[in-house]
């Protein structure tokens, strides 16, 4: 069975599946621009679902159908962005059997890639997702069996992330800035050893501006783009990339950065968070990085990795037992490390394979005792309250299968499901802690 993976970007979808050395490949088709994908078609500018489907319908026109499709998606809105890939990549009436499609959050694929190679181990790390439009920064912590989502912060100018820098290269270089110049200026970042030069050209240029800063790293169109002009448009990529980083990270030691997207391609960029004391994480050899989250969504896709795109920490309620005679607090794991699927369904408390049940009182008692709850890493031993709640009281007789049920925008619930007659209830426990080394004072009450 195929399993393929697409990344919809604003200007071209990348696909890309596992070849046959088990090594994820990208999916070179008819009308793909060498190195980038897809161009995402003027039709579907702006709209993710329809270009999506462009991409599907080129690649099926080449291709059988996959049996199983994944689509990488934005974390922010994981939700809607599912459903709108599920719909958009519903097979049309009388066009035969559609692919089983899921999603998968950018950073999770991402970091699927650079678990598979060995090159991250448990830690925090941060997502920079740098495209055309936007920067996106995504605060991740890895354990063993999960990827949890930490922080998030999003730059997007209203005229593009890496657009709003190509449109100000053209500019001061004197050229038009329309769709011909912005791909005539692509088309030279491509060629070969263009970006050592530009690395080369800049550095000379930050050491003696005066001698170096007319020398060209470029040529578009018989003009030359200058290391002046570079250096002077340079702030509109790291000065909204900077402050998204501060936004997602907030204080403390400095998360290892992954760095992919098209944008992050741009040597001068990498060096400017270098030398700002920001540790860079290393794609495997011979990755793209416009293509770092589609290969790593193709690993999920075929099986070769887990997507660890759950919560990672245990849940604990307060509960109390009667030990000897005499009563005792104890307390009751609701859900094992890594077992909180975001979106998926609630898990409950047990006890040798079988649902636990409890009272949530004094029998008889109108309402019931307060319960804690907390959450803890079972690994590195942390633990911090969550919320304290007030559950309501039942009857002598009256049994619950107590469980949690985890949201994609990181929020969960506490459910309560009677063994007998009765509606079940669900009590909010508001955004669970993603990092315990920074998470460590209660969230309500």
């Amino acid at each position: 069975m195929t399993a393929l993976a697409i990344d919809a970007g604003s200007r071209y979808t990348r696909i890309a599946r596992v070849g046959p050395h088990g090594d994820p490949e990208p999916v070179e088709l008819p009308g793909s621009v060498p190195g980038e994908g897809l161009p995402v078609p003027e039709t579907a500018a702006g709209d993710r679902g329809a270009a999506l489907r462009a991409a599907y319908d080129a690649y099926r026109r080449h291709h059988d159908a996959p049996g199983r499709l994944l689509v990488v998606v934005p974390h922010e809105d994981r939700a809607v962005h599912a459903r709108r890939a599920a719909d958009a990549l519903a097979a049309p009436p009388g066009t035969g059997r559609a692919p089983e499609v899921r999603t998968l959050a950018t950073p999770h694929a991402v970091l699927a890639l650079l678990r598979h190679a060995g090159a991250v181990g448990p830690g925090r790390y941060a997502v920079c997702d740098l495209g055309a439009a936007a920067a996106d920064v995504t605060a991740c912590v890895v354990t063993h069996g999960a990827v949890a989502v930490a922080g998030t912060s999003r730059h997007a100018p209203a005229d593009g992330y890496g657009t709003a820098y190509d449109t100000a290269l053209l500019t001061r270089s004197g050229l038009p800035a329309d769709a011909a110049g912005h791909h005539a200026l692509a088309a030279v970042r491509a060629e070969p050893g263009a970006g050592r030069r530009i690395g080369l050209v800049l550095d000379r240029a930050a050491r003696d501006p005066g001698r170096f800063a007319a020398t060209a790293v470029h040529h578009v169109a018989g003009r030359p783009v200058t290391a002046g002009a570079v250096r002077s448009a340079l702030p509109l990529l790291t000065d909204g990339l900077d402050r998204a980083l501060d936004e997602a990270l907030g204080p403390g030691p400095a998360a290892p950065l992954a760095l992919v997207g098209g944008v992050a391609r741009f040597g001068p960029l990498r060096g400017h968070l270098e030398a700002a004391g920001r540790p860079l994480t290393a794609l495997p050899d011979g990755t793209d990085p416009a293509h770092a989250a589609v290969l790593g969504a193709a690993l999920v896709a075929a099986g070769r990795i887990d997507p660890a795109d759950r919560y990672p920490y245990a849940v604990w309620i307060g509960a109390h037992r009667t030990v000897a005679g005499r009563p005792a607090d104890i307390e009751l794991l609701v859900s094992a490390a890594g077992t909180l699927e975001p979106g998926g369904p609630a898990v409950f408390a047990e006890a040798d394979g079988q649902r636990v049940g409890v009272r949530t009182g004094p029998a008889g008692a109108a309402v019931g005792r307060p319960v804690r709850v907390r959450v803890g890493d079972p690994e590195g031993g942390g633990s911090t309250p969550v919320r304290t709640l007030m559950l309501p009281g039942g009857g002598p007789d009256d049994r619950f299968h107590i469980g949690v049920r985890y949201a994609v925008d990181g929020t969960a619930v506490l459910e309560l499901h009677p063994l007998g007659s009765g509606q079940p209830g669900s009590y909010p426990l508001g955004t669970l802690p993603t990092d315990l080394g920074t998470d460590s004072k209660e969230v309500g009450s």
